[in-house]
């Protein structure tokens, strides 16, 4: 049985399209992106190909350093999951950190 609470996901992702940096009204920096993954996982004692584009969002001096990159540039992100909003409930990755890999 999984955890209480736990919400945590790591993932190797190429910078897929960057959105222009804003503020919330009280002035913090919020950048949304989109992050693409592909891989060959296993499963069932199989590779299989994996491929998916995910919304994510960078709030305060995470999306600062952010809105510094570009797109195409090859990133390990670290955060949550959670839905878009009250509205709707398509899952976004809030990002708690991310670093920067060779090879951008």
């Amino acid at each position: 049985m999984a955890t209480p609470g736990l919400n945590e996901l790591r993932l190797d992702a190429v910078l897929a399209e960057l959105q222009p940096l804003r503020r919330t009204p009280a002035g913090v920096p919020v950048l949304n992106c989109v992050l693409a993954h592909e891989s060959e996982q296993i499963e069932a004692d199989r590779p299989r190909a994996v491929s998916v584009e995910l919304q994510a969002v960078a709030v305060g001096e995470l999306a600062g350093m952010l809105a510094a990159a570009a797109p195409g540039m090859r990133i390990r992100a670290t955060g949550f999951m959670a839905a878009k909003s009250l509205r709707s409930r398509a899952p976004v990755m809030h990002l708690n950190k991310i670093e920067f890999l060779e090879g951008n």
